[in-house]
């Protein structure tokens, strides 16, 4: 393996040690190669090596932390980014430290470059009033304004991630009351999420019109472009931007949180039920988080916003109201002799 090990290890990792031994999911996968594909494009436009040259020995620990440099300063990558393309450096140096113990020294150097810290994301949602905006806006005259229209309730009533909606197939759905959507997470971890009637009678008729437009089964895919494939994420982010940008056309702006996303309409369900009551318990649950830790964030971010609206409510003094204690000789002396 001296002159090609690279390519023969890393195809090895990814055909068959994580599918084989890690067990890890398809998406997973695709992130990992994703990471060295842009790790080649690197090597090639930046460093001015041939791929085909690329040896294991190349790739040390400088060359690794140049790259997170460049994903940061020249594609604008945030540090959430970042820290996923070095966690498959890592995983991949693991898996070469076991099958190459000769670059032992070298994998535990890149093994030791640390995750960068950052600073908790905002989190931005839309009011419930703000999301009943955004649902009005599809053209539900049109074949195309009732598929996103039934997209954005599902998306939303349901919380799914936007790569597990993009996922789903018509047999994900069960038609019958009471109406569930079968969610498969992050790990491929199944989950059960119960829809409300509203939603449940859109993606019902929406399947039924889907149906009757084009040859469907169970195994297709429930959101499809023209092409009859299924949805993209960017393709789903575009959707949402039209409806965005259509509300700012009707004079809705107010209704937009800061920045929003597909994600967002995750994070308005999960603030929604918090403020209806639901415990946190049942909406790690119903997110499908693997701790309720990480749900917490949600209590966090509501408790935020009530003290925001109660000190609007009930505003501070000014500092010109606030007596100036030092310049009370009375109190100054009663605590000069208080403290003898």
């Amino acid at each position: 393996m001296k002159n090609n090990d690279f390519s023969i290890l890393l195809t090895s990792f990814l055909s068959k040690y994580l599918p084989g031994q890690r067990n890890l999911s398809n998406n997973t996968i695709i992130s990992y190669r994703d990471n060295f594909k842009l790790f080649l494009t690197y090597c090639l436009n930046v460093k001015k090596i041939r791929i085909e040259t690329i040896q294991l020995h190349d790739i040390n620990r400088k060359t690794v932390l140049d790259f997170l440099e460049w994903i940061e300063t020249k594609r604008s990558c945030g540090i959430s980014t970042r820290n996923q393309r070095l966690a498959a450096f890592k995983s991949f140096f693991h898996y070469v430290a076991a099958e190459v113990p000769d670059y032992l020294f070298q994998c535990q150097q890149i093994a030791s470059i640390p995750m960068k810290r950052s600073a908790g994301r905002e989190t931005h949602y839309f009011s419930p009033e703000g999301m009943n905006k955004l649902l009005l806006q599809p053209d539900t005259r049109t074949w195309k304004g009732r598929r996103d229209h039934a997209l954005l309730s599902l998306l939303y009533d349901s919380a799914a991630r936007v790569q597990e909606l993009v996922d789903l197939k018509i047999g994900d759905i069960r038609l019958e009351d009471p109406m569930v959507v079968n969610i498969s997470g992050k790990g491929r971890k199944l989950r059960t999420v119960p829809l409300c009637s509203i939603t449940a009678d859109i993606v019902r008729g929406y399947i039924t019109e889907l149906n009757k437009r084009t040859y469907c089964n169970l195994n297709s895919p429930l959101f499809q472009n023209s092409r009859k494939s299924k949805l993209t994420r960017a393709g789903v982010a575009g959707i949402l931007k039209k409806y965005l940008d259509q509300m700012v056309v009707n004079n809705l702006s107010l209704f937009i949180p800061g920045k929003v996303s597909p994600h967002c309409l995750r994070h308005s369900k999960a603030i929604h039920l918090l403020r209806s009551g639901v415990p946190l318990i049942y909406i790690r649950d119903f997110l499908g988080h693997a701790s309720v830790t990480t749900t917490e964030i949600y209590a966090k971010v509501d408790s935020l916003e009530k003290q925001k609206a109660i000190e609007m409510a009930y505003p501070v003094q000014s500092s010109e109201k606030i007596p100036v204690w030092e310049k009370d000789k009375d109190l100054i002396s009663w605590l000069s002799d208080f403290c003898t």
